[in-house]
């Protein structure tokens, strides 16, 4: 997969095995600027078409980190409580962190959306990313676990929110890179305790219990805001 740079320009060995967008089969690439900083693309392959949001640092420069962001089963590139992928967008760039925001090829369709999040990864790294973080939803969270397991060089560390535990088995594979974890404690669909799972099968982990909060985590905004707003700077040496 050749080498990647980093941020202070040290170069290092990617993972081993195939390109995710080399073996993508992409038939067709289109993008349109939607405004100051923000690229909308489309990928077109014989499996669906592959949606990215991309918000750039608003002076034009490359980015030194990225993060890359996935929704859950039914897809969706605005993540949990209100909007908070958009929001992430709007405010990491000036920070000049790249946000990507994933829509899937086939929703549910775990290969092929970590897939797909795997192919969006590389596009950070080739858009001058030296170090990126992995972000996911509900079943978004095993799509992120399953991508940080195998792109063991080009991941510096994973968020979930509300994830559930199927897929993310090989969540041990992350070998002691930063995770964080998001529940609310009165989640309707996956209890709290899938969360707890993954930090188990990790190994390791922060869970940031949301009390009160359900799957879609509408009533923590600023909590998980604040905790990303401590938590990411490190992971992303920004």
């Amino acid at each position: 997969m050749g080498d990647v740079t980093d941020s202070t320009g040290q170069t290092g060995e990617r993972s081993p095995g195939p390109s995710a967008l080399a073996s993508l089969q992409v038939l067709a690439r289109s993008s349109a600027a939607l405004g100051q900083g923000l690229v909308h693309e489309e990928i077109y392959t014989p499996q669906g078409l592959l949606t990215v949001f991309r918000h750039e640092p608003p002076d034009g420069s490359r980015p030194s980190a990225a993060i890359v962001t996935c929704g859950g089963a039914m897809g969706g590139v605005l993540g949990p409580g209100h909007a908070l992928f958009q929001r992430l967008g709007t405010e990491w760039p000036q920070r000049d962190v790249a946000v990507h925001r994933v829509g899937y090829r086939v929703p549910n369709d775990l290969d092929r959306c970590a897939h797909d999040v795997a192919c969006v990864v590389e596009m950070a790294i080739e858009a001058g990313a030296g170090r990126v973080v992995v972000m996911g939803h509900s079943f978004g969270g095993a799509v992120a676990i399953r991508v940080a397991a195998v792109m063991t060089a080009e991941v510096a560390g994973v968020v979930t929110f509300a994830t559930q535990s199927a897929g993310c088995e090989v969540a041990g594979a992350l070998a002691g890179r930063p995770l964080l974890l998001f529940h609310g404690d009165r989640d309707e669909l996956l209890p709290m305790q899938s969360s707890e799972l993954v930090r188990m099968l990790a190994g390791y982990g922060d869970l940031v219990v949301l009390p009160g909060d359900g799957h879609l985590l509408a009533r923590s905004d600023e909590v998980v805001v604040a905790e990303l707003d401590r938590w990411l700077p490190g992971v992303l040496a920004t």
